[in-house]
């Protein structure tokens, strides 16, 4: 090779190394298996979003599968997969984390927020959101995703058309104090109980009623053995993506830095298409002959004052979920819209 050739390649490959990307593509990728229990609604939309972002930003160091409607087991087993690491992340709410972490479960507290908007604002407030994030780290979890889906709704095999209407109801919750304490005030039973027997129980009599969102009441087909929904407003529903601390600590901190942020855009990406979802699904619920009752005013202000002794109550004597809970209310009242 010739002075001036051996000159143009030095200076062609120095260009070349200060184009490259600041992440090098791995010769074998790291596999980030995602897991969620559902299909074709946000949760899943929020994975893909994800995914595409990491695919993007890692430059193929890192090779996302996507597994919905529960491919890598139920949930109990895709969240202990994520804790040992065999599962790379999985998505759901928060509720079915309880056990790992009570705290987790502290976003469906009552008398919180005004709308969806404003839950989604308060979870993606910066001191809330950092110390949510660090929850379960001691339990091989690290929280990357967190976005509000929608309201909190209950639905029965009769109609209830007031508050009086819940007594004596044995109604499906998660098994959190923060869902089954408030139905405690109102008289009814409180039944956690795996989502797959849902609605064989409904069908039989074995339960009154559910509380979700409208979103699994339409997916789910409860229309068919429930269909008198109730709106009492008085909590939303959150969905939280977990991943394995210990792929995560095995990454370096740029491929760390990609996950966490493709995290955070993917919660703030999710919000138009999730609200779409959801009033698509009201009127899926209407077309199905389902009913949604709202409380007058003043039957919400009534519950309201049920409610607020609430969180005293589930917190008394656990400084660290007090600590949460205080947190988010103060991230609310930021929040809140004037």
């Amino acid at each position: 090779m010739g002075t001036l050739n051996r000159r143009r390649f030095i200076a062609a490959s120095t260009i070349s190394l200060l184009a490259a990307p600041h992440i090098a593509r791995a010769q074998a990728p790291t596999i980030m298996k995602l897991g969620t229990a559902t299909i074709n609604d946000p949760q899943h939309d929020w994975v893909k979003i994800f995914a595409r972002h990491v695919d993007s930003a890692s430059n193929g160091a890192i090779k996302t599968e996507i597994y919905p409607a529960s491919q890598l087991g139920s949930i109990p087993r895709m969240i202990e997969g994520t804790q040992l690491g065999t599962v790379q992340a999985w998505i759901g709410p928060p509720e079915f984390l309880t056990g790992i972490d009570a705290r987790f479960s502290v976003l469906g507290a009552p008398n919180l927020f005004v709308d969806t908007n404003h839950a989604q604002l308060t979870l993606q407030q910066p001191a809330f959101a950092t110390a949510y994030a660090a929850l379960g780290g001691n339990k091989g979890l690290r929280a990357i995703g967190l976005y509000a889906t929608s309201p909190a709704m209950f639905t029965f095999r009769s109609k209830v058309e007031n508050l009086d209407g819940f007594k004596g109801k044995k109604i499906r919750v998660f098994a959190s104090a923060w869902q089954t304490e408030p139905l405690k005030a109102l008289g009814a039973t409180a039944v956690p109980m795996s989502l797959a027997e849902v609605l064989p129980a409904l069908q039989q009599g074995t339960l009154d009623g559910v509380m979700s969102t409208i979103s699994q009441f339409t997916t789910l087909r409860f229309y068919d053995a429930a269909p008198f929904a109730v709106d009492a407003g008085h909590a939303q529903v959150s969905i939280v993506t977990v991943a394995s601390k210990r792929w995560y600590d095995g990454l370096s901190p740029a491929l760390q830095k990609v996950v966490d942020e493709a995290g955070r855009k993917a919660s703030a990406e999710i919000v138009a298409p999730n609200a779409a979802f959801v009033r698509e699904q009201d009127g899926v619920w209407a077309q199905n002959k389902g009913t949604i009752t709202r409380l007058s005013p003043a039957e919400s202000s009534e519950l309201r004052k049920m409610l607020d002794p609430m969180a005293a109550r589930i917190t008394q004597g656990k400084p660290e979920e007090t600590a949460m809970y205080d947190l988010l209310v103060k991230a609310a009242k930021e929040t809140r819209p004037t």
